[in-house]
């Protein structure tokens, strides 16, 4: 049975959300998408046994481009010539390639997913967090849209260290070009080539770069109308936030809004209708370059797709150690 459309959900309450289509007591949000019959389905797109592991090494974007995440400091001891253990202190789990959980970001009007409060939302607590997607299992048909590709088909210039707004026609676009169909549970992976050219600079011309300049998705409800109605389990990207940074023209600017005295400002950003509203699984600076590549060199943009998150109870975020098989 097919969901509601997004333009049906604008009488749900809160408009906008699906907090009644996966029950007022669901953890999972779009991760509900992923059925076993298209989980099934998906696994036989495997033909080749080719493999492309997603993650970035967890301190790749040293020092972290917003400055809220502190490096990684890695521990390794010995109790004898013929042991090694080790551990972690300073483990940001979003300062490289990542998944959010659903108590990541709320909604300054409704709350977080399924109207959680900012006051339950504490640190102890373990609703919506990561530990819910690692024991469900993240597994399913994933699609590649490779943006520097189709600029690059068209004739068009491109840098992916610049703001270039991808909206629902371009998706089209993009997917036309690549031969691409849709199904009702895929995961989205967009390219941009942000974390390609920014991994090349060298840590003094990081700090001169702007970080918010980037490729991405659209600040516009047609972006979540398309996401939504296409039943998208999940979407990432290569980039900071999925979406176009910064904000430039944005449907979703909510009334009152002011500058966080602290952190990165969310207003008008995707993050709050598809993580808060619809319950949407958002992955960031995943490695896509060398998939890309195959992609194009065999024009097969679908795969298996797997993502396994740390099953860290009420984690805010994860490495998303995802692996794409072909």
């Amino acid at each position: 049975m097919r969901p509601p459309t997004y333009d049906e959900l604008a009488s749900a309450d809160p408009p906008g959300s699906s907090w009644d289509v996966f029950g007022r007591h669901d953890q999972l949000g779009t991760i509900n998408f992923l059925t076993p019959e298209r989980i099934a389905a998906a696994a036989r797109l495997v033909r080749t046994g080719r493999r492309f592991g997603l993650d970035h090494p967890v301190t790749a974007f040293e020092p972290y481009p917003t400055g809220t995440r502190h490096p990684l400091d890695h521990h390794v001891f010995s109790n004898n010539e013929w042991h090694r253990d080790d551990w972690v202190d300073s483990f940001y789990l979003q300062a490289s390639s990542q998944i959010d959980a659903l108590r990541h970001i709320g909604h300054p009007e409704h709350g977080f997913y399924n109207g959680l409060t900012p006051e339950a939302n504490s640190p102890a607590s373990t609703a919506l967090g990561v530990h819910t997607w690692a024991n469900a299992g993240i597994a399913g048909r994933g699609v590649l849209l490779d943006l520097p590709r189709y600029f690059e088909r068209l004739g068009l210039p491109y840098d992916a260290a610049t703001t270039i707004v991808v909206d629902a026609r371009m998706l089209d676009d993009i997917a036309e070009s690549q031969g691409v169909s849709w199904q009702p549970g895929d995961m989205l992976l967009l390219r941009t080539g942000w974390a390609e050219q920014y991994l090349a600079k060298t840590t003094e011309e990081r700090a001169a770069t702007p970080w918010r300049r980037s490729p991405g998705l659209a600040q516009r409800e047609e972006i979540v109308r398309w996401l939504w109605d296409h039943e998208i389990a999940l979407v990432a990207a290569d980039n900071l936030a999925v979406e176009a940074d910064p904000v430039i023209d944005s449907d979703f600017r909510a009334p009152g809004d002011v500058p966080p005295e602290r952190g990165v400002d969310h207003s008008g950003m995707l993050h709050r209708p598809l993580i808060a509203l619809l319950g949407m699984a958002l992955g960031e600076l995943w490695k896509l370059d060398e998939l890309a590549a195959d992609c194009a060199a065999d024009g097969r943009y679908e795969f298996l797709l797997t993502c396994k998150p740390l099953n860290l109870i009420g984690g805010v975020g994860s490495p998303p150690n995802a692996i794409a098989l072909k």
